[in-house]
């Protein structure tokens, strides 16, 4: 029993690990590209940003919808992005699921691997006590 408690924990350990490499390497990523200093890619991150304050929608439902088109699109990265921004703009797992489940019809069952991603890095923002 010992061993089974040890590997669920090492388990966990990994997935958490997994979504904090994550936000590291996109950050250092994003300086260097932004280090860069070109200013189409300045305005295309500045627009990135902007899309996703609240305007006719709230922000909360473009993250939401972000993450739909994150997962039809096949990107983790992305999923692991927006499902961070989901969890900051307030919605709940049910909420974020039910997205994920309109991303499967959408997408179809080649989504199936990348809602797989999303729930595991859901239960590491429940670990984090974001969600």
């Amino acid at each position: 029993m010992k061993n089974e408690s040890l590997s669920i924990n090492s388990f966990m350990s990994t997935k958490s690990n997994r979504l904090e490499e994550f936000r590291k390497s996109r950050e250092a990523a994003n300086d260097k590209v932004l280090g860069l200093d070109h200013l189409g890619v300045k305005r295309f991150f500045n627009l990135d940003s902007n899309t996703y304050k609240d305007g006719a929608l709230p922000g909360k439902t473009k993250e939401l919808l972000g993450l739909v088109a994150s997962a039809v699109l096949r990107c983790n990265d992305c999923i692991d992005y927006h499902l961070e921004q989901c969890a900051k703009t307030g919605s709940t797992k049910d909420e974020i699921v039910d997205a994920l489940n309109v991303a499967l019809i959408v997408g179809g069952s080649i989504v199936i691997p990348h809602f797989r991603h999303a729930v595991t890095t859901l239960e590491i923002l429940e670990e984090e006590g974001l969600l």
